[in-house]
């Protein structure tokens, strides 16, 4: 049996965006609170959203301290914050971090049981749904907005761990271009490249079927002619890779993913680095270490990134072509080609691959990892 769960609503497109109050209004509700970071409101982001609502006259609070990989401290704080607005839903205005900490408050409020957010690591049996939540998307890359995954940092314990909930998914998916031309060519890149990780993981993982796998060859197809246009300012390619990013996560969140992301958890956890730019160092290596169990997957990769004689090279060839359009593709957006380049040390690894080993998305991989494989393959990117 195969599930697709996905947003009851999304609007895309430049000015998407201006959809919002007539969406909150339609279903009645009284007060936000808009979960974002500091750097959103001083770019002037969040304005652009309060400022439709200010207009409609309808209220809200800001809960602005969320960090680059959120952590447990930052979803108690906002749930306190939701609970001092005394507000009715959640509008999420950011990339992953922001909509990972609303979807883990939202969780919470509605299932006060789980207030350990690490009771939540996994697949909980939460029995209410999220606070609604309204979610607007800044960058092109995590999906968030339509998954039923997010992400939160134990800092305590050095890990990042991932929660599984259909409950969470946002009611409105808000997909607005206009939102996402601020962000800089490098935060362009490294979400570009965590949306195109997240569209060959879900496309090899050992959970992929018919309907996720024309997903995620589509976001295959749109990322590769779009991420180099979209870093170099060009409007369309930021539209573009806004849908390509979307219809990823479509995907990837109704089968999971794999060892890339696996690997990469941990190294937000020790090192706070950017989950982009840590799975597009790890991708082309595991994709070279998957190669051999994916049958014919990477030709339709190498075709939809538009590698020249794909449909005519023999399985060999064509596998380690896919791999290098995807390392060509990283290379051409500046993403770094090491772990070391990013602050990762010798000494963490054992650490980091049993922190691997334990990742909920390790288990989708379509090769199965044992700890020794997993720290072979760090070592080989130092």
């Amino acid at each position: 049996m195969n599930r697709m769960i996905l947003n009851e609503t999304s609007y895309f497109g430049a000015g998407a965006r201006f959809e919002l109050v007539g969406e909150v209004e339609r279903r009645g509700y009284k007060k936000a609170l808009i979960v974002t970071d500091g750097p959103l409101v001083k770019a002037g982001v969040v304005g652009k959203v309060t400022a439709m609502l200010d207009e409609a006259g309808l209220a809200y609070a800001i809960y602005d301290k969320v960090m680059p990989n959120p952590t447990i401290a930052a979803v108690t704080a906002g749930i306190e914050a939701f609970k001092a607005a005394d507000a009715d839903y959640l509008i999420a205005i950011g990339g992953g971090s922001p909509q990972d900490t609303c979807k883990a408050i939202g969780i919470v409020i509605a299932n006060p049981e789980y207030a350990d957010i690490r009771s939540l690591e996994g697949v909980a049996p939460t029995k209410k749904p999220s606070v609604p939540i309204i979610a607007l998307a800044t960058t092109a890359g995590t999906a968030a907005e339509v998954t039923i995954n997010y992400v939160i940092t134990d800092e305590e314990k050095r890990r990042k761990f991932v929660c599984v909930d259909p409950h969470d998914i946002p009611q409105v998916a808000i997909i607005d271009s206009d939102l996402m031309g601020s962000m800089p060519k490098s935060l362009k890149a490294a979400t570009g490249m965590d949306a195109l990780t997240h569209a060959i993981e879900g496309y090899i993982t050992k959970g992929a079927w018919e309907l996720t796998d024309a997903l995620h060859l589509k976001a295959i197809e749109i990322i590769a002619r779009s991420l180099r246009a979209s870093c170099a300012g060009d409007q369309k390619g930021v539209e573009d890779m806004a849908l390509g990013q979307y219809v990823a996560g479509m995907g990837f969140s109704n089968v999971g993913l794999g060892l890339v992301h696996g690997m990469a958890h941990p190294l937000g956890a020790f090192y706070d680095t950017p989950h982009g730019v840590a799975n597009a160092i790890l991708l082309p290596t595991l994709m070279a270490y998957n190669a051999d169990y994916t049958g014919e997957k990477y030709r339709d990769i190498a075709i939809a990134m538009k590698v020249e004689g794909a449909a005519e090279m023999s399985l060999e060839e064509v596998r380690k072509a896919a791999v290098a359009a995807v390392q060509q593709l990283s290379i051409d957006v500046a993403i770094p080609t090491k772990l070391s380049d990013v602050g990762v040390r010798a000494e963490d690894v054992d650490a980091l691959s049993e922190a691997a080993m334990a990742d909920v998305c390790t288990g989708g991989n379509p090769r199965d990892a044992n700890i020794d494989d997993v720290k072979s393959l760090y070592r080989a990117l130092l």
